[in-house]
């Protein structure tokens, strides 16, 4: 696996693990650590790898129920640990060694210590809020699971845009109107993005996780694949006790560790909380204020343009050639403008002179998308393309935008990750693929299948159907 190809399948891995279904199969989704910084993929706080266990609940469970607000839902009992293997085949991972790590967890807990005095933690807070720790084993499987089948981008924002998530964000816009003037004007972010954001990661609070962040942090420090950077994690969920900005009842979101009300993992907490109303406290979890401040100061940390959008839906032209779709390659509006690119609509672009790249998420069939350097902050919040492309289009409709004008290839059968492997092993036997087939069809992949597809005269979008994997086969 190429290390292009580990940031963008990376919707599986951190952050509360939004998203271990991964919209893989139609976009490079997830990369890395994060929304967030990173890990939360919520850097948004996630990392590479997972999503918030909000948006997971929301594609697991399509139907919408809307919930008291300010009020985060019961989550079920926990389950057991499967006590198998992991499917990322990773020596950490084995069930041999995940009983071995677990029987030295608390231990391992306790070889904290002299970090966390380095990082100004007393021993006081050190030993209360480490001593009812316990390895939570269940995260193994979370942290490893490998869904067979996943969703098209089309299912994924019918899923996360829809109109009672509208009527909701409206309410939550006109509520708290003066604070998101006062924080648009510090920071100079989009009230609607940050209203997205606090919608889609946690259905405004209503969802969010309700393991304990040290725990789950403490567990993944010790146990498994990921001990380095989980330990980083657990040291700031501790330092996060310590200064007293929020208490272990509060602190409770995802298995990976993120939480509040847009999902921050525990270091970005740390880079990016602001205590916006005075109160002495930053906290992300239920304090207004803070939340919409916090969100803003880390997107104006990612370069966030004031006053520009993430992008624009547009009509491509057939016959174009889809080497020109490629993140790495951004034009000018006016030289998308001269490759035949147009704005859906009929409508003109304000400034022909920003650069954006071109987007094609349901390939040559369905809608195109020229994506500005905001649509970039969105993706530094959490590495997947579809769900910076949902943030950016639930912000236009909260703004007063409508639906997308273009139809999605909706009769399009998205690939199981057994297809997506043989897509893979294919194209490897083929000369066109390089990297170790694993199922993500991140950056690589989609390059590859553009080269074969136009070796056999196809349009060259990179977008793996059902009918590419057929003349594949038939080669």
């Amino acid at each position: 696996m190429t290390r292009i190809e580990r940031e963008e399948s990376a919707w599986l891995m951190v952050a509360g693990a939004a998203l271990t279904m991964s919209v893989v199969a139609v976009v490079s989704l997830m990369a890395g650590p994060a929304h967030g910084q990173t890990a939360s993929g919520r850097g948004g706080l996630v990392q590479r790898g997972d999503v918030t266990g909000s948006i997971q609940q929301q594609l697991q469970a399509p139907r919408q129920v809307r919930p008291a607000p300010r009020r985060m839902a019961q989550a079920a009992p926990p389950k057991e640990w499967s006590g198998e293997d992991g499917a990322s085949g990773h020596p950490l991972m084995t069930a041999d060694a995940i009983r071995r790590s677990a029987a030295n967890f608390d231990r391992c807990v306790a070889g904290f210590w002299p970090e966390a005095h380095r990082r100004g933690i007393s021993q006081q807070s050190f030993t209360r809020f480490t001593a009812d720790l316990s390895p939570d084993l269940r995260i193994m499987d979370l942290m490893d699971s490998q869904p067979e089948f996943t969703k098209a981008v089309w299912d994924y924002l019918d899923i996360l845009v829809t109109d009672a998530r509208l009527t909701r964000g409206r309410e939550v816009l006109a509520q708290h109107a003066a604070t998101f003037a006062a924080v648009e004007k510090a920071y100079g972010v989009d009230r609607y993005i940050i209203a997205a954001i606090w919608g889609i990661e946690s259905n405004y609070s209503t969802q969010g996780g309700d393991r304990s962040v040290l725990n789950s942090t403490a567990t993944l420090a010790c146990i498994g694949r990921r001990q380095g950077y989980f330990k980083d994690e657990f040291l700031a969920a501790l330092e996060i006790l310590h200064h007293g900005d929020l208490t272990p009842q509060q602190l409770r979101g995802s298995w990976a560790g993120a939480f509040g009300a847009t999902q921050f993992m525990p270091t970005a907490f740390k880079r990016f909380a602001v205590d916006f109303d005075r109160d002495g406290k930053r906290n992300v979890v239920d304090d207004v204020p803070d939340i919409i401040a916090s969100t803003a100061a880390k997107f104006k940390k990612d370069n966030w343009q004031p006053g520009q959008t993430w992008g624009y839906e547009v009509e491509v032209p057939q016959g174009f050639n889809y080497l020109h779709a490629d993140r790495a390659k951004s034009y000018t509006i006016a030289q998308w403008e001269q490759l035949g690119v147009k704005r859906a609509g009929g409508k003109p672009f304000p400034r022909n002179t920003d650069k954006a790249f071109l987007l094609a998420p349901a390939g040559a069939d369905g809608p195109g998308f020229l994506m500005l350097g905001n649509f970039r902050s969105i993706m530094r919040y959490n590495p997947s393309e579809a769900y910076a492309l949902a943030i950016g289009h639930f912000a236009d409709r909260l703004r007063g935008g409508g639906p997308f004008l273009q139809e999605w290839p909706r009769q399009e059968r998205v690939l199981s990750r057994t297809e997506r492997l043989e897509l893979q092993q294919l194209l490897a036997q083929r000369g066109f693929y390089r990297g170790e087939p694993d199922g993500n069809l991140g950056g690589e992949t989609r390059k590859a299948l553009r080269s074969f597809q136009a070796s056999i005269g196809a349009p060259a979008d990179g977008f793996a159907s059902s009918g590419v994997l057929d003349r594949l086969r038939r080669r």
